[in-house]
């Protein structure tokens, strides 16, 4: 380290206060090398780059990563049939590793992972996957929009983005933006193949291909961002502040949303905090308004329904297979967990007294009743 306290590091102390607690020391000790790379590179502003570079190695040599490489799958073969929203699937477990520390040329399996996505490309752009794409089907190729997106943005991760193919998936998934009956956003469009869709009216917005969708170009330049995405974030919002009136099919906003299911792949409080938290500009135009408040509603679910009053997550909920790594039980507090969550609540710091006065216990969800949170956070 380069001597300075932590507080020198810190860009702000917004989420702190929303936390009510500092865990970042016990992150930076960690055993956990992702939980340290996630930390200095996600809650530091000017992290010691020879700390960062000994994160990144050790997160590469680590048993836990690799045994997550294990799991990859031939993208061609035998990709995992369960579905895009199972966190064996291909992208999300792309996404995991790029959440962990992993780069682009670090793992050969991951680059070769990502070729076989690049060959499999659609004449429309998107990128297809193989599975059960219909109810009693056989599996197929064909993409879905949460099949293309999710590979659209592990493709950015992983430095692909000036491939040419990356760019035609770029235009195709703004060419499916379409005006729903909440606005701008982008809808579950059917199967090309088996013509089968996914839940919800054909005119209504699909709130995950949406979150999707903006965060593969949230990995793009600021400059590069095309204007329709702010359209799209509001109508996510939108959904949030409509829940008890308008909830989309199969996509409620009570507990189970509230509540993070590790790894998180799906529609949920972090999936929102995460991803509209890197489009600064839906709040700093109007810091009163609508959205912010509604992002502000947000984040503090998510703090008060995951995280412990010393400032640490213990998975409340977790998918099966992830039982070696801290974040896939629900005896102890994850360093991983912890580092991911506090990472997505900085990026809207600047919402901090709008978070901290929220009562969580006064907002309703889509199905009545607001749950039970960690811990209460009411000011």
């Amino acid at each position: 380290m380069d001597g300075r306290t932590t507080g020198d590091r810190l860009r702000t102390p917004g989420w702190r206060e929303v936390i009510g607690a500092d865990p970042l020391p016990w992150l930076l000790s960690s055993e956990e090398p992702a939980a340290r790379w996630v930390a200095l590179t996600g809650l530091l502003d000017e992290p010691d780059e020879a700390d960062v570079r000994r994160a990144h190695r050790e997160v590469v040599a680590d048993p836990g990563t690799r045994s997550i490489v294990r799991r990859l799958l031939d993208w061609t073969e035998d990709q995992h049939l369960s579905g895009h929203q199972s966190p064996g699937f291909g992208p999300h477990l792309l996404g995991l590793l790029a959440d962990m520390g992993v780069g682009a040329g670090d793992v050969r399996e991951v680059e070769l992972l990502l070729d076989a996505m690049l060959a499999h490309q659609e004449a429309t752009g998107r990128f297809p996957s193989y599975g059960i794409a219909a109810p009693g089907a056989g599996p197929v190729w064909g993409a879905l929009l949460c099949d293309t997106h999710p590979a659209l943005d592990v493709l950015l991760r992983f430095g692909r983005g000036d491939d040419p193919r990356v760019q035609a998936a770029l235009r195709r998934s703004l060419g499916d933006l379409d005006p729903t009956a909440q606005g701008r956003a982008w809808p579950c469009l059917p199967h090309p193949v088996t013509g089968w869709r996914g839940p919800g009216r054909r005119d209504a917005v699909c709130p995950m291909a949406t979150l999707q969708a903006l965060r593969a170009f949230s990995r793009l330049g600021a400059a590069d961002r095309p204007d329709d995405l702010l359209d799209a974030a509001r109508v996510v919002l939108r959904a949030w502040r409509e829940r008890g009136e308008e909830k989309p099919y199969q996509f409620g906003h009570g507990v189970h949303f509230k509540t993070v299911k590790w790894p998180p792949t799906w529609y949920d409080a972090y999936a929102a905090v995460d991803t509209l938290g890197r489009y600064p500009a839906l709040w700093r135009g109007s810091p009163g308004g609508d959205d912010a408040r509604s992002l502000a509603e947000l984040t503090a679910c998510l703090v008060a329904y995951n995280v412990s009053p010393d400032g640490t997550v213990t998975p409340r909920s977790v998918h099966r297979g992830f039982e070696l790594h801290s974040f896939g039980q629900k005896r102890h507090p994850s360093p991983f967990a912890t580092a991911l969550l506090l990472a997505a609540v900085r990026r809207v710091e600047e919402l901090a007294p709008q978070v901290v006065d929220v009562d969580v216990a006064t907002l309703g969800s889509s199905k009545g009743g607001s749950g039970r949170p960690v811990a209460s956070r009411v000011r």
